[in-house]
């Protein structure tokens, strides 16, 4: 595995929450002797610093393919995290309480992908067996679990029994017709009011006949037409007038009293 060291540096020390953190004692690789650091794990890595102030840690731990377990030790509260593989190296770690080593071995067990997955997988299989339960008190509701739906209400029943909006709904004379029986279930208009041709598009609905007007009907419409123009011209006469006189005496004021 190919990691790059700028950014597990940068994701070890950014403020990004930690599942775990705090001191412990490591065993060296090729000395026993044991070193106290700061570790933190951080999802499925588990970095070590040579202080708790430290800027870069000065290693890391995949947690993957892993198996956590108590060890014997000269050190109290040791525990291992064994990788498989002939060449594959163990890290013996100790913790300074009881209470401590326990945290981290069931943090660490906790850490990898593989765990992660297997709890995915009992989650859903509980919640399968939840919605089998609860099916199975509807009242005689038989079927497989995957087969369980949820019972729906009457509303959403009626709403599924409404036919399919079609995609393209026909216009006419430039509305939308909402016609929800196909054309073949569809009984043919004889009556050649609007509905569909032979080739099943939309008619357009026929023009209403035109009402003649009689002829004292156009007599009395000419009369009330040359009514309302007489009585027109006698307001504007009228008001006409009015608004002379008017201006008339607004001229006599602006030229003052004559001497």
């Amino acid at each position: 595995m190919k990691l790059n060291e700028r950014s597990l540096a940068f994701y070890a020390t950014c403020d990004s929450p930690a599942d775990n953190a705090g001191f412990l004692y490591k065993r060296g690789e090729r000395h026993t002797a044991y070193h106290r650091r700061w570790f933190v794990l951080k999802g499925n890595m588990l970095f070590y610093f040579e202080e708790r102030e430290s800027r870069e840690p000065v290693g890391v731990i995949v947690l993957e393919g892993c198996n956590v377990e108590l060890c014997e030790s000269a050190e109290d509260f040791a525990f291992a995290i064994r990788f498989g593989g002939a060449k594959s190296r163990t890290y013996v770690l100790a913790a300074e309480s009881q209470a401590a080593m326990e945290s981290w071995v069931k943090s660490l067990s906790r850490a990898s992908f593989d765990y992660m997955r297997l709890m995915v997988r009992e989650l859903e299989k509980q919640l399968e067996e939840m919605r089998w339960g609860m099916a199975g008190g509807c009242g005689g509701c038989r079927g497989s679990p995957g087969s369980w739906k949820p019972k729906l209400s009457e509303p959403e029943r009626s709403l599924e029994r409404l036919p399919a909006l079609p995609a393209i709904l026909p216009k006419e004379n430039g509305c939308a017709v909402w016609n929800n029986v196909p054309a073949a279930d569809r009984p043919r208009d004889t009556s050649g009011c609007g509905g569909h041709d032979d080739e099943e598009n939309p008619r357009p609905p026929p023009l209403p006949p035109r009402r003649r007007a009689s002829s004292g009907e156009v007599v009395s419409s000419r009369a009330v037409v040359m009514e309302s123009s007489s009585t027109f011209c006698q307001l504007h006469e009228r008001y006409g007038r009015e608004v002379a006189r008017l201006r008339q005496d607004w001229l006599e004021r602006r030229r003052g009293p004559r001497p």
